[in-house]
């Protein structure tokens, strides 16, 4: 039985896991201008160091996320953070633009299952009442690590070299990792009945396997997945540019750069919990609350990007970023959660690779990629300005999906965890 302390303990080492997953794929960002100065870089290959870690993600979380569905969420979980770390820890080493892309690319392999796995467990150790809470309160800690990154890679690099912010970074995590081996995971969940039993040894692929598998085609689930990733795009291209643009901007140094940029995405430890809460709230008095409120929440942050980036200058426009690093992120606990309503127990971390996949297909390395391509077109600022069209993009497919979301949870099947 998961008693309380072992829930914690379990909960705690996901936050970290996740925080350093962030520092670990951010810290990159603060050292654009040290590596443009190294190694001659354009804007457009800046963005690809940071699109190569989604792009290894793409490929590799749908065959994790079977794994982790069908084996265990705490080994798969520790295997992947050691290998994240271990290839942070080789950006030390590399001489040229090929070399880190390719650690970068190696990073993504090892973070391609910690969304998927640690979303399951979660969902796993709280019940439905509490799960966009404590996803909320768990994806807090995206933007707490994406701000700590920034922020520490333009002052180790300003200090020591942009080489020792990876080597400084990569250590932490590589301890929560062996740490989480540790940690209790619930009994995997068969997929048949046991009238469709298939032979010892092998995975059950019966009528409820089927069905169950075809549960991750469901319109609430589709509009949701591509909401997320219009919403992404928009995220993963402000972390990646936004130290930049005030590099540039402003006319400051990296090391305050990187910190100024940071704050911004911090503000999401704030909008991430506070999404969770208030989707839950709205939850128990409207069912299709868990879309509708991210809709909601899209538009407005569409609103405050179009008139950070068109209108407003100096300590107005900072302000209003601010604002947004609250809003942009409140979409992600109820995202989250709808990939875990809909579908099978038994297929929850497989569910979450879907919307990763797509999400990494058509949203986080095109973001970064799109706006260093319009900006050494167009200009920096032109290119940020782009953004809140994706934005207001995301809330009208969330609220499409919000039609389908009480007939699509009222479908699935209720089933019983056990713990190991």
């Amino acid at each position: 039985m998961q008693t309380a302390k072992n829930t914690r303990f379990a909960f705690v080492l996901l936050f970290l896991l996740y925080m350093f997953d962030y520092i670990d794929r951010m810290v990159i960002v603060s050292l654009f201008p040290f590596l443009k100065q190294d190694w001659q870089l354009s804007d457009t290959e800046c963005g690809l160091l940071v699109s190569a870690v989604y792009w290894s993600i793409l490929l590799f979380s749908f065959p994790v996320s079977i794994l982790i569905d069908r084996w265990s969420r705490t080994k798969t979980i520790g295997l992947m953070s050691v290998l994240w770390s271990l290839a942070t820890l080789a950006c030390v080493f590399t001489k040229n633009f090929r070399q880190l892309f390719t650690a970068r690319i190696a990073i993504g392999v090892g973070e391609a299952g910690y969304a998927p796995g640690g979303t399951a467990l979660i969902s796993a150790l709280y019940p439905p009442e509490k799960r966009a809470r404590m996803l909320g309160i768990w994806n807090a800690s995206i933007p707490l690590g994406s701000a700590i990154g920034i922020a520490l890679g333009g002052i180790i690099a300003e200090h020591f070299g942009w080489r020792h912010a990876f080597g400084i970074v990569a250590l932490p995590g590589l301890i929560f990792a062996l740490l989480f081996f540790w940690v209790r995971d619930y009994k995997t969940i068969r997929l048949d009945t046991p009238e469709s039993e298939t032979p010892a040894g092998t995975i059950g692929l019966g009528s409820k396997a089927v069905h169950t598998a075809g549960s991750l085609l469901k319109p609430s689930l589709i509009f949701n997945n591509l909401a997320f990733t219009a919403n992404v795009f928009v995220t993963t291209a402000m972390l990646s540019w936004l130290p930049t643009y005030f590099h540039r901007l402003d006319g400051i140094p990296m090391s305050q750069a990187g910190p100024k940029a940071g704050l911004i995405m911090f503000m999401a430890i704030v909008g991430a919990p506070l999404g969770g809460y208030l989707s839950d709230r709205w939850t128990t008095r409207t069912k299709q609350a868990r879309m509708l409120f991210p809709a909601i929440s899209s538009a407005v942050s569409a609103l405050i990007l179009f008139l950070a980036f068109t209108y407003l200058t100096g300590s107005l426009q900072y302000v209003a970023l601010l604002l947004a690093g609250v809003t942009l992120i409140m979409f992600v606990p109820p995202g989250v959660a709808v990939t875990q309503d809909v579908v099978h127990p038994g297929i929850r971390a497989t569910s979450l690779s879907v919307n990763i996949v797509i999400q990494h297909t058509l949203g986080s390395p095109l973001g970064p990629l799109f706006v260093g391509a319009m900006s050494d077109r167009h200009g920096l600022t032109s290119a940020l300005g782009m953004l809140p069209v994706f934005t207001l993009i995301a809330g009208i497919l969330f609220l499409v999906g919000s039609f389908y979301y009480a007939k699509d949870t009222a479908s699935v099947e209720v089933v019983a965890i056990e713990m190991e």
